[in-house]
């Protein structure tokens, strides 16, 4: 085990060990859940989350009894973890396994919230790729703000092979509640006046990133045919000084359980309309992400932080998405309102091999068999590619004049 004075060596295959001072606290859990129902008492043991060497974020993995337990109000009980408090939780599994129907709920301020189903998390490396090589697949990340217990339970189907509890506190720093820069306000203003030039960015120093977390060197698209919206689907109340512990457990989710190489989305738009940049390699460039499965390789990835299923995308948000795929777009000499023909690299809705045409700007359910980017952000499709062909148009203009 790594001591907090040593460097840093969160790789992918070492967040198995994240839950060994946990695993014993888990085993009391379960066991002691099996004799009565689950609402009869709070989870036995306690799981302690480790701080990652260098950086505020603590986490754990916890391996869980695949072992049905008693039944907890329409499902068979799987886990129930108490903790240290954590902030986002997640479920992750051997790949291979058939996508589950799990659900859990979290205990904040003594009290169980309600059940909400595990959504499996459809974003990933292409196949073939080097950060493609990981032996877990999982589900999106749920925003549990300050919860001390988990459960888990299964709602039909089997539970798949390996099934591991994530759970992160991406803690908190004095510059996530910071005021924006004074370069940040004058980009904006020059956005908001219409003018199509690069919009206002969040580098990642601002939502602290760890570097040491990525692995390998950035690759790049040789060419940008699509902008891919998405939802991250963890929450939308959040504030503004959550943003960057939001992003951070994210990354630590991406890199870690996951063992991609880096965040899987190129840039992040919260509910306030700010832009974020996620994957690191530069954000003028042709960065590949790991967002769309098999469109990876001639896309970039925009995720809106949010539940885009249970809540509408604010006006700033949308604005902010115009603004970043019109300057993408016209980067690459593309209209917003076009179609390309991409060949896919494998999902499971598009063969290998298989090419079709696709909106320059559309949803990942367009690629993909997921409710993804959420029906409330997918509905403005269209009114985002007739703003961001408008801007673009501008910005065209202004480079010829």
């Amino acid at each position: 085990m790594t001591s907090p004075s040593e460097p840093i060596r969160l790789t992918r295959r070492r967040t198995a060990l994240l839950a060994v001072p946990a695993a014993a606290a888990a085993a009391t859990a379960a066991t002691a859940l099996r004799s009565e129902p689950a609402e009869a008492r709070p989870p036995a043991g306690r799981v302690r989350l480790r701080r990652d060497p260098g950086s505020v974020v603590r986490a754990a993995e916890v391996d869980v009894a695949t072992d049905p337990g008693p039944m907890a109000r329409g499902g068979t009980l799987v886990a129930s973890l108490a903790s240290d408090r954590f902030g986002l939780v997640a479920l992750t599994w051997r790949k291979g396994e058939a996508a589950p129907d799990l659900q859990l709920r979290v205990r904040r301020g003594g009290d169980w919230r309600p059940w909400q189903k595990v959504h499996v998390l459809h974003d990933g490396p292409n196949s073939g790729n080097r950060e493609a090589d990981g032996d877990r697949e999982g589900s999106d990340l749920v925003w549990a703000r300050d919860a001390d217990a988990v459960q888990v339970r299964r709602a039909s189907g089997r539970v798949p092979a390996g099934l591991r509890v994530v759970l992160i506190d991406p803690g908190m720093r004095d510059a996530d509640d910071a005021p924006d820069s004074p370069s940040l306000t004058r980009a904006a203003r020059r956005n908001a006046k219409g003018r199509p030039t690069k919009p206002p960015l969040r580098g990642r120093r601002l939502w602290g990133a760890d570097e040491r977390l990525t692995s390998g060197r950035p690759s790049y698209c040789n060419r940008l045919q699509q902008v891919h919206l998405h939802h991250t689907v963890n929450a939308n109340d959040y504030g503004k000084k959550d943003v960057p512990g939001l992003i951070r457990g994210m990354y630590r989710y991406h890199t870690q359980s996951l063992g991609w190489s880096d965040i899987g989305y190129n840039f992040l738009v919260d509910r306030f309309g700010r832009i974020w940049v996620g994957r690191k390699g530069g954000p003028t460039k042709l960065v590949r992400g790991a967002h769309t499965l098999g469109f990876n390789h001639t896309s970039v990835g925009i995720a809106v932080i949010g539940n885009m299923e249970a809540g509408r995308p604010s006006d700033r948000t949308v604005t902010a998405i115009v603004m970043l795929a019109a300057w993408k777009l016209r980067k690459a000499g593309k209209s917003p309102i076009g179609r390309s023909k991409v060949r896919s690299e494998g999902s499971d809705r598009f063969a290998p091999g298989r090419v079709v045409w696709l909106p320059r700007i559309d949803g990942h359910r367009d690629t993909n068999e997921t409710a993804c980017p959420g029906i409330k952000l997918y509905n403005r499709l269209p009114e985002i590619r007739r703003r961001a062909q408008r801007r673009w148009k501008r910005g065209v203009k202004q480079n010829r004049g």
